[in-house]
């Protein structure tokens, strides 16, 4: 009689791999000092820039309901978006231009991830201790001093995230509204919404997520080895002055041990908020924060030995020895030029844009219903409608002329009053006289519409906009 034959089952693939949490330790240094700077600089700016005034409103504010966009000085209407293609090409133009000479300066430095992640990171400390005392802490039964412990975090790490979404809200909502809103609890339900949902990430990304945003969510760790070559200044392990690893005391001779500079303390692990070893090479996950050279040099001081087995350089910088002005000398290579050059021209095209633009828009419709129509004289008329579209912080009045055409006439109203930063609408209605009429059955011709405006200071701005007369067969 034959056997039955096994049934192996089969276990289901995990399509996410779980990984231990880390557990980043405190350090202090030259770089860890700048990304506090950058933190205070770049938070200062985030949840202050809303409640700067100009001009009587709101310095900085996206309308998305009159859809008008405040920048300052500068007012944007849906028609100027290709100042905003604008921003983001020079924003991508300069991530491809630092990461090529310097990597990831952006992500370590004032990627909000990274920002939010420091701050948190902070309040983590002050509640649950350093690296040791959190592990242990984790490790620990439930008790009134632990829930004490981490209750208080998340209390200040929600009031953190809810300050950040109330933030992030004034800026599409003028915020002195907003806050005057929250202290009625009279706030709309997007308004609600928008800012517990932003709170919700900001409170889930940079308390729990943490690196798996920068491992798995952010594209830029996935493109980066593209924008960098052996003489982008990177954060880099010398394996030659380092290795063979090994510990040792600090009056021991590491050269008759037969050992390189590196002690194997794994300190630049432990401070690595991205949990790998710096010593393997560069990788993906590096996001350029420093803290691993911070923490190398103060070891390095500690016994004795010269600072920089952890230090920015080029691949080649360590494989052939080079200098630090070597390595300078190597920044202006073809790709640094290229999207220098490139940066460049598309900033100054912006500036130039912004400059000579027109501080008012026009748009001309033509009525569809009435295409062309006979009226008294045998005259013919085409009737159109303006939409005039005030991008001054001052009201202004505008007057409309026609030409183009022999005995064109512009009948009705010819002038137009805006606001500030609104915008208004005037029906226009052409006539052209029966005897140029005739001439012209069965076509269209082009005309131009001027708009113009007469300045305080006795000068006119104009704007043209070109349609077409129809006359009937």
């Amino acid at each position: 009689m034959s056997k039955s034959p096994t049934v192996i089952p089969i276990q289901p693939a995990s399509l996410f791999q779980k990984q231990a949490k880390i557990y980043p330790k405190s350090v202090d240094g030259w770089f860890a000092r700048w990304r506090w700077v950058m933190v205070w600089l770049t938070q200062l700016f985030f949840y202050g820039a809303p409640w700067l005034q100009w001009n009587g409103r709101q310095a900085l504010l996206f309308d998305l309901e009159q859809r008008r966009f405040f920048l300052f000085g500068l007012v944007l209407h849906p028609q100027d978006l290709i100042y905003l293609t604008a921003l983001l090409v020079l924003s991508a133009l300069g991530l491809f231009f630092f990461t090529a000479v310097a990597g990831r300066l952006w992500c370590g430095y004032a990627c909000p991830q990274s920002v939010y992640t420091q701050i948190f990171m902070w309040v983590e400390r002050k509640a649950e201790g350093d690296r040791i005392a959190r592990m242990k802490l984790d490790k620990a039964p439930w008790s009134g001093q632990k829930l004490l412990r981490k209750g208080s975090k998340h209390v200040a790490w929600i009031a953190i995230a809810l300050v950040t979404g109330f933030t992030f809200v004034g800026y599409f909502t003028p915020i002195r509204t907003l806050a005057a809103e929250l202290a009625t609890a009279s706030l709309t339900g997007w308004e609600a919404f928008w800012v517990l949902f932003y709170g919700f990430a900001t409170w889930g990304n940079a308390g729990f997520m943490r690196e798996q945003v920068c491992s798995y969510m952010c594209p830029y760790a996935r493109f980066q080895s593209a924008l960098i070559d052996r003489d982008s200044m990177i954060i880099t392990y010398d394996a030659g002055r380092g290795d063979p690893r090994g510990s040792r005391s600090k009056k021991a001779d590491p050269k008759a041990m037969g050992l390189g500079s590196c002690i194997d303390c794994g300190l630049c692990v432990q401070v690595c908020p991205t949990g790998i070893d710096i010593r393997n090479g560069l990788q993906a996950e590096c996001i350029g924060c420093a803290a691993c050279i911070d923490v190398c040099d103060g070891v390095m001081d500690k016994m004795g030995y010269a600072k920089g087995l952890i230090r920015y350089s080029t691949e080649n910088g360590v494989t052939q020895k080079l200098s630090r002005g070597q390595m300078f000398k190597r920044v202006l290579r073809a790709r640094v030029l290229i999207y220098g050059a490139l940066l460049g021209a598309v900033g100054i095209a912006f500036v130039a844009s912004l400059a000579l633009r027109s501080p008012f828009h026009v748009d001309l419709i033509k009525d569809r219903n009435i295409l062309a129509r006979q009226v008294e004289d045998g005259r013919v008329e085409n009737v159109y409608r303006l939409q005039l579209m005030n991008g001054s912080e001052s009201a202004g009045r505008f007057s409309v002329s026609a030409s183009g055409l022999p005995g064109l006439m512009l009948v009705g109203p010819a002038e137009l009053e805006v606001a500030p930063a609104q915008i208004g609408s005037l029906p226009l209605r052409l006539q052209l006289p029966a005897e140029e009429a005739m001439q012209r059955q069965g076509r269209s011709s082009p005309v131009v519409i001027e708009v113009s405006r007469l300045l305080p200071d006795g000068s006119r701005q104009a704007v043209s906009e070109k349609t077409t007369f129809v006359v009937p067969r």
